[in-house]
């Protein structure tokens, strides 16, 4: 492709490159390669325009970066906002895509709400992916791993590369990173989701307001003018959803309200009741003023929620409602999600689940708690820990959601990264100060080990904070390692081994 037909396409006005050849893009200057335009932006730790006169030698044709950048045997393609600007030019370059593109937000149910809606697409008979925190799922259920939201690079090459095998139906994770960093922008998204709003990424965003403008960039400027903005409306309207749907009104989009408080002329979706089954959970609904009972196959209230809203994104996207109130009765488990590793041989089950903030390790024991047999003596065993280098506000609200809402917590380590274990569990126990039903156990496999050695026939056993992955981070810079950990298999291997 020339230059000047990427810049006229996306829109830019600026002038050069009509006899210039693009080869790709880079946001790397070690990958650059003859023909690429390369993205020099200004980061936390790096500058990338430090880096201009390396990829320019390595024979970047392009420099998108700010006015003032030194820009030198290349065309200098000046944005106050390089960021944007390379990602609507690379844009124009990775073609085709699919044709249906939707994309979620919100703190917690974005890689559920994702896969869960590619499950949807997949039962009405689409070539349907998901792009986010688990990777990118094809329709043959591979899996490729990858970041939430990966750079717009990878993220724009991955929809290309989707599309050339068929796949005409993606949903994407757009986190709050992603969304300020514009590292999914230049597609025509039909639908955005907004699943829910709470406290997390406080080391990356100044406040909450801040946190959730981030969040809000998918209504205000990704989601395609008169496209649809579901949102989850639970017991009752909070201030953020509110704000969402604000947000989305002034965008003109049409605004889908799904769940227990969805009323009034923007209801499209609405959650009548929820009872708890063995292996799941009855749902009755109503969509179009008819009512119709799913029985969903997942346990807890945030599984419903995020089971209501793939199926609003899968409607709003023109999918037929018998299928997919159909397809949802079939929904699989999402890897590391209330995913059951094992029953121990005392017979209790064994949940992993990513829970990692206050609101979403209480909404993971409020899920579970139905299903303890309290009348026998039944009790729920939470075993969680915190990140570190990561939000340290979020750390003694987790230690208070534990003692209240578990009867047993045990405070073990995550991913201590390049803090001090001991510290940030401390910090953890400091929020449940004088609660007699927690303690700290730090090696995180003995941790699970000992909850599931005391577990009985009739408690359950919930080990939050990692779910899906695969490593457990130690140290940080040049001293970071990555220990093999799956919480899943770890759980089996302690079940193995528990003596009762």
């Amino acid at each position: 492709m020339k230059l000047a037909g990427l810049i006229e396409a996306a829109g830019l006005g600026v002038a050069g490159g009509d006899d210039v050849t693009v080869t790709g893009f880079a946001i790397d200057h070690r990958k650059i390669a003859p023909g690429t335009v390369f993205g020099a932006f200004r980061g936390a730790r790096f500058n990338a325009e430090d880096f201009i006169p390396d990829a320019v030698e390595a024979g970047a044709v392009a420099v998108v970066a700010a006015p003032e950048a030194p820009v030198k045997g290349a065309l200098h393609i000046a944005s106050e906002e390089p960021r944007r600007t390379f990602a609507q030019l690379a844009a124009r370059f990775f073609t085709p895509v699919p044709q249906t593109i939707v994309a979620v937000t919100g703190t917690n149910g974005k890689t559920s709400t994702a896969e869960m809606t590619r499950q949807i697409w997949r039962m009405c008979g689409e070539r349907a992916a998901s792009i986010g925190t688990l990777g990118v799922t094809t329709p043959d259920e591979s899996v490729s791993t990858g970041l939430t939201t990966p750079d717009i690079v990878t993220f724009l090459s991955n929809m290309s590369g989707l599309a050339r095998e068929g796949v005409t139906h993606v949903a994407y994770e757009a986190s709050s990173h992603g969304l300020s960093q514009f590292r999914n922008e230049g597609l025509r998204v039909a639908a955005g989701a907004f699943t829910n709003f709470s406290r997390d990424h406080l080391d990356y965003h100044a406040d909450m307001d801040e946190y959730f403008s981030a969040k809000m960039r998918l209504f205000d400027e990704v989601v395609e003018p008169g496209g649809v903005a579901v949102i989850w409306s639970g017991g009752e309207k909070c201030e953020w959803t509110r704000r969402a749907i604000g947000h989305a009104q002034r965008r003109d989009l049409r605004v889908a309200l799904v769940g227990e408080a969805a009323e009034g002329a923007d209801t499209y979706l609405r959650l009548l009741s929820r009872e708890a089954t063995q292996l799941g959970q009855t749902l009755q609904v109503e969509f179009a003023g008819e009512e119709r009972v799913i029985k969903l196959p997942l346990i807890g209230a945030y599984q419903a929620a995020n089971a209501l809203t793939s199926s609003a994104l899968a409607l709003a996207t023109g999918a037929d409602p018998a299928q997919v109130f159909d397809a949802v009765g079939r929904l699989q488990p999402v890897r590391g999600r209330l995913e059951r590793a094992v029953i121990t041989p005392a017979g209790a089950p064994v949940y992993v689940d990513y829970a990692h903030t206050p609101d979403a390790l209480e909404a993971a024991i409020a899920a579970l708690r139905p299903h303890v047999d309290a009348a026998k003596g039944g009790r729920l065993i939470a075993v969680f820990g915190a990140g570190g280098d990561r939000d340290t506000g979020k750390r003694a609200p987790m230690g208070d959601v534990a003692a209240r809402a578990a009867d047993i917590a045990i405070v073990t380590d995550d991913n201590p990264r390049g803090e001090k274990p001991a510290a940030i569990r401390e910090q953890v126990l400091a929020g449940a100060a004088g609660a007699a039903n927690i303690r700290d156990i730090g090696g995180r496999r003995e941790a699970i080990l000992a909850a599931v050695t005391d577990a009985d026939a009739n408690d359950i056993v919930l080990v939050a904070g990692k779910g899906h992955e695969q490593g457990q981070i130690i140290g940080s810079g040049d001293t970071m390692r990555v220990l093999p950990f799956d919480d899943v298999q770890v759980a089996r291997e302690c079940a193995a081994q528990a003596v009762r």
